[in-house]
């Protein structure tokens, strides 16, 4: 009996750690891992920042305050080939004849931003630099960005990315009054996350229910099958003046 239970939570533990929310916690605490080795008077870092969006709240891996300026870092605990550019709207996973695709990290991020932007209006008026941190199982492979201040990089690299950036444009003082807002709007406790993710939730079957109907849930129109460098997709029919395309193509 001993031996079939220990095989039983074996199994149970593996599909667990299969999991991608899973996964995405053990990335994030890996990175949180290597953001504290910051010196502390210089770098604040905050950790799981839930804070109210207009869309209603959005939840941010890390945020990094230091008299450098802000640094704002989405996590992707993905291994293999990542393939994409910053306009795509998706990018591309490769393990092995394996594809499969993820939503682009660099939008995301431009998400937080923007909500940080918002919640720090008055006190913040500097430069947000986006990163996008891989572990370092994954190989970027062909991952093209232009974008001033950002940076898709791996795990690695995060620190001395980081560090590069050497100007003074805070104050202590700035600085104080900047984490004080961010903690005080900070929703991370156990309701406001299962709320997020009930958003998240709804907002995507709300988009699956619309793709299903070949319909454009940005803006209504019909969605029709196309070819691009990745393989098959859905877009919008009415591009350019509207750019939303599926990973699903029927």
């Amino acid at each position: 009996m001993g031996s079939i239970f220990i095989l039983c939570l074996i199994i149970a533990l593996s599909v667990a750690l299969a999991s991608p929310s899973i996964k995405g916690r053990i990335g994030e605490a890996k990175l949180s891992f290597l953001l504290n080795r910051l010196p502390s008077e210089e770098y604040h870092v905050l950790d799981d920042l839930l804070i109210p969006s207009k869309n209603g709240t959005t939840q941010i891996d890390h945020v990094v305050v230091s008299p450098y300026g802000i640094f704002v870092i989405e996590t992707k605990n993905y291994k293999g080939w990542i393939f994409g550019d910053e306009k795509s709207k998706y990018w591309t996973q490769v393990i092995y004849k394996r594809k499969e695709k993820f939503y682009n990290p660099i939008h995301q991020n431009f998400g937080h931003i923007k909500a940080l932007e918002s919640a720090l209006e008055g006190l913040y008026e500097g430069t947000y630099y986006s990163i996008v941190s891989f572990s370092s199982k994954a190989t970027l492979k062909e991952v093209t960005v232009t974008y001033p201040d950002v940076e898709v990089i791996n795990s690695f690299q995060v620190l001395q990315t980081i560090k590069a950036y050497n100007q003074p444009v805070l104050s202590n003082a700035k600085i104080k009054g900047i984490l004080f807002k961010l903690q005080r709007l900070n929703q991370a406790d156990k309701g406001s996350k299962q709320e997020h993710i009930n958003q998240i939730k709804t907002a995507r079957q709300k988009e699956q229910a619309n793709v299903s109907g070949n319909t454009c849930p940005k803006c209504g129109n019909q969605l029709v099958q196309r070819t691009g460098k990745y393989g098959a997709f859905l877009g919008c029919s009415n591009y350019p003046n509207c750019r939303f395309v599926s990973k699903k193509a029927t």
